[in-house]
């Protein structure tokens, strides 16, 4: 198995729950972290190590280390024969190395399909290559990859285990030190450091223009523990100082407490929906990325609950329109909108949606990779 970053170890974690039930005696090596690592996993390079961000010489030097270490991998991995090979996400890293175990007839498969239905229409034939089978988190991409020939299973999200069909807001609220009557607003602005650049600043500025429309509100911001300090000195820039609470970690925490998120796009939008949350989507990045991202879009919608739901249930304010005046009056809407059937119509939505997610991932995995061994 390779998986990379906390993500892919806490994935491929729950996958080998499922194969240690089915085969106890079971021995996996490769690519992991502590998650793995609690489950008999012997790495030979930890997950962090697949970790690149950015354009440097300290960036291109680690590539090289990457290409090494994929070379150094499949070599052993070719001469010990391996019942399967599981990569877990990394697409970038794991395409390549299971299209060269492919052909020369180990077994793979691919957890997490590449979102070929959103932004990257050209790893198609890469998946074929790669993978025999692969197991999927979204329950239309079975039929998607089954258009290009490639074998898939639907597997959920392991998001709709963790995260309960009925999140406990009081419970959230005083462990923040909220009240129960409190108008709360969750600001999420990413988890990496262009997010943060490009989004942090217009989202503290947005809060600003909702105090002076609610002067109560109560904002909340969970950060990354690494990313904590520079969000400090954006909410200080913003003249938000003292009127933010941000928090280290405890995102699941926050989103239960709050009433409405602005939020980044990504998978923290799925989160929110299912914890049952009204949302602000917002982007922005580099002009020139966006034009390329623009080239290469495939459906109207950007945020994953809108792309789930096949509708625009959640407003989605990207690049030029994600003002802080446009984003303080969409969030401003929901708040408003509190206890009407707006609300309750979009809190029935996210839970069918929960409802379709929720699946035994591990079993479902374990039969699937059961039947491509035995094949």
């Amino acid at each position: 198995m390779v998986a990379g970053e906390a993500s892919g170890d806490l994935l491929a974690g729950l996958v080998l729950d499922g194969l240690r039930a089915h085969w106890p005696d079971l021995q996996s090596t490769g690519i992991g972290g502590p998650q793995m690592a609690k489950r008999g996993f012997q790495a030979a390079w930890p997950s962090d190590k697949l970790a690149v961000h950015g354009y440097n010489m300290d960036v291109f030097l680690r590539l090289y280390e990457l290409i090494n270490i994929r070379k150094q991998l499949r070599e052993r991995l070719l001469q010990e024969r391996p019942a399967a090979f599981i990569g877990v996400d990394a697409p970038d890293f794991n395409l390549g190395l299971e299209a060269a175990l492919k052909a020369q007839g180990v077994p793979t498969v691919h957890f997490v399909c590449p979102s070929i239905w959103a932004w990257r229409a050209d790893r198609v034939e890469k998946i074929r290559r790669a993978a025999d089978h692969v197991l999927c988190i979204f329950p239309f991409e079975p039929a998607l990859l089954a258009e290009h020939g490639i074998a898939a299973t639907y597997v959920g999200h392991p998001l709709a285990s963790v995260i309960p069909l009925n999140p406990d807001r009081a419970a959230a609220r005083q462990k923040l030190g909220l009240g129960d009557g409190d108008d709360v607003v969750a600001i999420l602005p990413g988890s990496r450091q262009s997010e943060i650049k490009y989004l942090a600043l217009r989202f503290f500025q947005a809060a600003a223009q909702m105090l002076l429309a609610r002067p109560a509100i109560k904002f909340v911001v969970p950060a990354i523990p690494s990313l904590k300090q520079r969000i400090e000195a954006i909410a200080t820039e913003a003249g938000m100082a003292g009127r933010i609470q941000i928090v280290a970690g405890q995102s699941h925490t926050v989103l239960a407490a709050c009433d409405v998120t602005l939020i980044a796009s990504g998978t923290a939008t799925l989160e929110a929906a299912l914890f049952k949350r009204p949302m602000v989507i917002a982007y922005n990045m580099h002009w020139l990325s966006w034009k390329l991202m623009q080239r290469k879009q495939l459906q109207p919608w950007v945020g994953l609950p809108n792309i789930l739901c096949a509708d625009f249930v959640v407003p989605e304010l990207l690049q030029d329109a994600a003002t802080p005046q446009a984003l303080a009056a969409a969030t401003l809407q929901w708040l408003d909108a509190k206890g009407s059937a707006k609300i309750t119509a979009l809190e029935e939505k996210f839970t069918a949606l929960h409802h379709t997610l929720q699946r035994d991932t591990a079993q479902l995995a374990t039969d699937a990779i059961e039947k491509i061994i035995s094949a």
